[in-house]
């Protein structure tokens, strides 16, 4: 079977419906959230867990992994629910998001989720931990890979750039990062509140190797992700061109979701549009 036929993309995207639907249960539940961002990020998510990443749902400490940083901490849902599907926690759990003693907080924790590798939250941090992460590979001599997925909106952050500067100059090829670029952020469109473009450019200046792809394509998520790993000697950014709130047309593009629970029927037409029968 070829990686890319039909039957493979139709059980991907199978996932990432299931993916979705946790998420925007999850946040109507709790009664807050982040729908937009999460949604828009879980095709990359989903082809991370279930196709690109060595890892062992059950053993999230197993040396030999490769770690998955969710920078955009806010999207956690969708982390928690990839997690859930691929083993980590039962997807019973998800329902406990942002309540009282639950391990599924608001934003991300390393020491109470299994399979979270690094707590963020506070935007701009994420690759900076990970190229501790593939430092302390290169130095130890392993193979495994550092994966970091941003959003568009911590382009603003000035750690980043920091980040990307030393990434570049200690040549850590073994880490790729995944920009979510949706053009929206918590203010308004990236473009109005901190122009970025021409933002691939602009990595490459930093020594960067840049791809940039759509990114609700599991095909092209993956073959991106595969170049990526050819390259020698530098690290690879990939922007992924994305929406906001995708998969639910009402949140499509819109800022109003950023960080807003669906009401009552709202959700049930979340449900409708994404194939799930919920009550």
């Amino acid at each position: 079977m070829e990686i890319y036929d039909g039957e493979f993309i139709s059980e991907m995207e199978s996932i990432a419906r299931r993916v979705r639907s946790h998420a925007v249960t999850m946040i109507y539940q709790a009664g807050s959230g982040h729908p937009g961002g999460s949604l828009s990020a879980v095709d990359i998510l989903v082809a991370m867990y279930f196709h690109i990443m060595k890892h062992d749902p059950k053993r999230p400490d197993w040396p030999e992994r490769d770690r998955f940083v969710l920078s955009k901490g806010h999207a956690a849902p969708a982390l928690y629910a990839v997690l859930a599907e691929a083993g980590y926690l039962p997807v019973t759990e998800l329902e406990s998001l942002r309540k009282m003693g639950s391990r599924l907080q608001g934003h991300p924790c390393m020491r109470k989720t299994p399979g979270v590798e690094m707590s963020t939250g506070s935007l701009g941090h994420g690759l900076a931990a990970g190229n501790g992460m593939a430092l302390a590979a290169k130095l130890d001599r392993k193979l495994y890979r550092i994966y970091v997925l941003c959003g568009d909106g911590e382009m603003d952050v000035g750690e980043t750039w920091e980040a990307a500067m030393l990434a570049s100059h200690y040549k850590l090829d073994n880490i790729t990062m995944y920009i979510d670029r949706n053009k929206l952020q918590l203010d308004g469109p990236t473009e109005k509140i901190m122009s970025l473009e021409p933002l691939g450019d602009k990595w490459k200046a930093f020594g960067w190797h840049v791809i940039e792809i759509n990114g609700h394509s599991m095909k092209e998520i993956i073959q991106a992700t595969n170049e990526a790993r050819s390259i020698k000697g530098r690290p690879t950014v990939i922007i992924c061109h994305t929406i906001k709130g995708k998969g639910v047309s009402y949140m499509e593009g819109s800022l109003h979701f950023h960080g807003k629970a669906p009401s009552d029927d709202e959700y049930k037409q979340a449900m409708k549009e994404l194939g799930v029968a919920r009550e």
